[in-house]
């Protein structure tokens, strides 16, 4: 069994998606806008070019997404994404990507459990916890 995160976007999402391969890293296999799916008919021409579906592959991990017209977005709630890098200085520097234009929940420091840890929204209003890996105790 596989778990994988799947994000909604109001008309953002090649562009978050883009944003997330250049700080993560990982490739995106495929963006298929709405235009070019078989369900093309189901959404207005003003949502033709926004994407029915991606994913971002960064290693073993897979973060797929889309957009999602109005009548069915609601914002992010109750949930963040994890991501776990070996060293403080990675994860300092995911920190600080998704904070430019974002929000800071937390900011990234030190733990009891980890080496560096912070708390953000990003400027698609998506929830993130960053970690450093675990602490030694």
């Amino acid at each position: 069994m596989k778990l994988n995160t799947y994000l909604n976007f109001n008309g953002r999402c090649q562009e978050a998606f883009e944003f997330y391969q250049k700080v993560l890293g990982g490739t995106i296999p495929m963006m298929m806008t709405h235009r070019d799916s078989p369900a093309s008919a189901s959404v207005g021409p003003e949502w033709q070019d926004k994407i029915m579906h991606t994913r971002l592959i960064v290693g073993d991990n897979v973060l797929m997404g889309s957009d999602s017209p109005p009548e069915y977005f609601s914002a992010p709630a109750g949930f963040s994404v994890c991501v776990v890098l070996d060293s403080v200085e990675d994860a300092q520097r995911v920190f600080n990507a998704f904070a430019e234009g974002g929000t800071v929940g937390m900011p990234f420091e030190e733990t009891f459990w980890a080496a560096g840890f912070g708390m953000v929204t990003d400027k698609f209003g998506i929830p993130w916890m960053v970690n450093a890996g675990e602490k030694s105790m």
